[in-house]
Formats: C-alpha cells, structure tokens, sequence
C-alpha cells in the first residue's frame, strides 16, 4: 500500500465529513464579491474567494439576488473540490441551497474524472460510486433565471497560442468581443493588450487560494491536480451574466480528449474535453438558465492546425508563454514537458532561429529532457501531466520538422532520426 493511499483511508476516518456551508456576496460601487466557508473541523476550515473589479460596462446592479446566488452557488460547488482533496472526506454535506439526485450525480461524475490525475499520482485505489457521498441537507430550491444576454462573446484568456487564435480569428467576425482573464499575469494581459484592449476592458476575475489549505499541504495533507477549466466554466458564467453577453468562446481542442494515461480513463485535461463540454452545457440548460452558451470555438482543430494558425501572428511570438513553472514570473522555464511540447508544435511552422528568439534555448538540443520527449512521442505509456497535445499529433509535427529544416538536427532530433518507427510521414 502507498504511503498516501494510506493516508487517503486515515484521513477519511479522522475528518468524515466535509460541508458546503455557506457563501457570501458583497456588492459595491468597486467590486463583486464572493466568499464561501468550508468546514471539515473545528481546526480545518476554508474561506476563498472570488473578487470581480467593477468596469465601466458591467450590469451588476441589473441582477437579482436570485441571479446572482444561483450563480454563486454553483461557483462554490466546483471550488469546493480543491479544498476537499486535503482530506477526501467521505461525505460531503451541502448546506446553503438543494441538490436534486440527479444533479448530485453530475457533480459526482465531474470531481471523480476531474480527479483522475489527483487519484492515480497518490495511488488511491477508489470508485466513482464509493470516493464521495453528496449530502443535500437544504429545503431551498434554486430555480432557473432567465438573463437579458447581447450576441456579444467572451473570450477567456489563458496567456498561450490556443486563446490568441481564438482572439485574432473571432476579431474578424462583426460580433463584438471581450476577453476575460483570471489571475491577470504578464501573458495575459500582454496578449490582450496586442488585441487591442486596455485593462479596463477586460473581465478581470480575482481567485484567491485560502491559506489554511497551503498550510495543510505543507503539513502533508493530500494535494494534487484539479480540474480548472470546470472552475473557469462556472465563473464564465457570472461574467456572462454581469456583462449582459451571451457567449462563451473556450479555447479547447480536439488534442484534450485524448487520456494522460493511455490504457486507462485518466485525463489531465478532462474539463477541457467534448465530454466535459457537452455535459456543461446540459447542466446548465436543466438547471440554471437557457441563455448562455458556452462553447469551445476550436474544438473542431488539433494542436498542429492551431500551431499553423498561430505562426501567422507574429505579434504575438515574443509575449505568450505556456509554461505552468515559469508563469509567475512570466518565463519559459525551458526545463518541462510543457515548454518542450509547445516548442516542438510550433517548430514545422516557425524556422529554428526565430524559434531560438521566442525561447532563448533550442529545446531539442536538451538531453535532459529525454524522458519528457518519450513521454510526448508515446514511447513511455505515461504522457506528461500537463495540456499537451496528442501522441500523433507530436509525432507528426517532428516529422514535418525533419522535412522543412532538414538541416536543423539537435540531439533529440538526431535520436528520433535512430528509433526502429521513425519514418518522414
């Protein structure tokens, strides 16, 4: 047995219950705010929240306070999850409004696939129908809302090639467009500022990670990855909401359906699947309102598609970053499988010097990132833990590398050139 799988079944004896029990929003000339409270004992509670600066065209003084809890609420349902896992609690009580059967279902099915990294790193051994029993102690129903929405679309901003694609691509279009961010970083705001907006015109979406779980993690609780893009879905919609517009333009593609772990339904990028999407989109229909519509505009591509895509704008070269390591102080760490797939995606689209320019190291001349170069081409059955694309599609844009720069051979291109299945597609 794993040292954490051990922990796993002592943690879920010594805290057996985890509870939702409330949510607080405070609205104000400057900001909208959200903080919720999770309890799991008198020593371990949770208290993050969700702060949205005031911009010149919210409508936030236009909604209800039913509008506004229901959305609220479901916000507090998808944070909850990161607090949770410090402890994966067996039952989870949820106390400010009801869960119908169905709807705890749903939830159940998002935090245990959400989980699915968090699950296999920590080598807990558990079932989508034993890990978490939801508890929905409430009489207050939430009902649906109708929301007075505009054919306007926001476009969440990520700081990486995807998000930038979508931008310049949707710009095009007659509809008008306005990019949200969370967390605003110098990728972000730098992408947003060459398409053209300012920072207050921006959605700009505040999230703050409650202390006591970073203390908990320094003690040796649980931790572990957890499905972001389900959070961003749901704060997407409060945007939509405050902003009177009605679309919800994702920058997810085809490459996130693919499993991490590939003879098992483990997916780093499982809430940036079809998958997810389609069963977002049903949930919010049923449950909170027939208005918005959130969507993935770059779904029907793959990654190499997207990279073609993104090479034709220049402008933007020199500001995106896609490193997760080095994204606080807005760098390529040049050291992960991250940096080394974003640098092999683009290399039949971009010749090696600009390359060189945008990364300030040829990533294929690294032997120390052997491993993570087995991981992508597929020769290990692990790929990396990060949103990388497919096994295929890294396979092909190598070879379309070889053909394009044939002179170009550093030495993890030499030794892709010596595998027994390497062949120029």
């Amino acid at each position: 047995m794993s040292s954490n799988y051990e922990k796993y079944l002592n943690f879920r004896k010594q805290y057996p219950i985890f509870s939702y029990e409330s949510f607080h929003v405070t609205r104000s000339e400057k900001k909208l705010q959200i903080e919720f409270l999770f309890v799991v004992s008198e020593h371990i509670k949770f208290q993050p929240t969700i702060i949205i600066p005031a911009r010149s065209f919210y409508k936030i003084n236009e909604l209800s306070d039913e509008q506004i809890n229901l959305l609220a609420f479901h916000i507090g349902m998808i944070e909850m999850v990161s607090y949770w896992k410090a402890t994966c609690s067996p039952t989870v009580v949820v106390k400010p409004f009801a869960l119908s059967n169905e709807q705890i279902e749903w939830w159940k099915k998002l935090y245990f696939h959400g989980l699915g990294e968090f699950f296999y790193v920590n080598e807990i051994q558990t079932s989508q129908s034993e890990f978490m029993e939801i508890k929905s102690v409430s009489d207050l129903v939430l009902e649906k809302q109708n929301f007075d929405l505009d054919e306007k679309i926001i476009v969440p901003i990520g700081g990486g090639k995807d998000s930038v694609v979508t931008l310049e691509l949707l710009r095009k279009s007659k509809l008008e467009i306005c990019p949200m961010i969370i967390n605003p970083r110098g990728a972000t705001l730098n992408c947003a500022r060459i398409a053209g907006f300012e920072r207050d015109q921006i959605i700009e979406v505040n999230r703050t990670i409650h202390q006591r779980l970073l203390e908990l993690n320094a003690e040796g609780f649980l931790n572990g990855h957890t499905p972001f893009s389900a959070m961003l879905a749901f704060v997407s919609l409060l945007t939509s909401a405050i902003t009177g517009m009605k679309h919800i333009a994702l920058s997810n593609e085809s490459s996130a359906n693919e499993a991490t772990v590939l003879d098992q339904n483990v997916n780093h990028q499982y809430s940036k699947s079809l998958e997810f999407e389609v069963d977002f989109r049903d949930y919010v229909k049923k449950y909170i309102s027939d208005d918005f519509d959130y969507f993935s505009f770059l779904r029907s591509l793959n990654e190499l598609e997207i990279s073609e895509r993104f090479a034709r704008f220049p402008q933007y070269h020199s500001v995106f970053r896609s490193c997760n390591v080095g994204s606080k102080e807005d760098i390529w760490c040049c050291n992960c499988a991250k940096c080394l797939f974003a640098y092999i995606i683009l290399s039949p689209f971009i010749d090696p010097e600009k390359m060189l320019e945008i990364f300030g190291v040829d990533l294929l001349n690294n032997e120390m990132l052997k491993h993570e170069f087995n991981q992508l081409i597929g020769i290990e059955t692990v790929k990396p833990f990060e949103c990388v694309g497919t096994v295929d599609e890294v396979n092909t844009a190598l070879n379309l590398h070889i053909q394009r720069f044939p002179n170009h051979t550093p030495t993890l291109i030499a030794y892709y050139k010596t595998l027994p299945n390497f062949h120029v597609h």
